[in-house]
């Protein structure tokens, strides 16, 4: 059975005041390598035959996310 991955991450613009806590301990803990964290949502959807890149964008855009503030990626089975 094909496994889809879906990753929503506010779009840049979007203030992400979770990432910026993660951001902030992670400075504390002494990792002042990070520059930047977006916290998001990873939904991993099992479908069955040949998945259809426009219908798990449309499930993607009107369920998983809120496309006026967050960016949905796909990541379709190869092959």
């Amino acid at each position: 059975m094909p496994r889809v991955v879906v990753d929503v991450v506010l779009k840049p613009e979007i203030s992400d005041p979770q990432g910026q806590a993660v951001l902030q301990a992670l400075g504390r803990l002494g990792h002042d390598g990070v520059r930047g964290v977006r916290q998001g949502k990873h939904f991993v959807l099992d479908v069955e035959g040949t998945p259809d890149a426009a219908e798990l964008r449309q499930i993607a855009e009107t369920l998983l996310a809120n496309p006026v503030i967050e960016d949905v990626e796909l990541h379709l089975p190869e092959g």
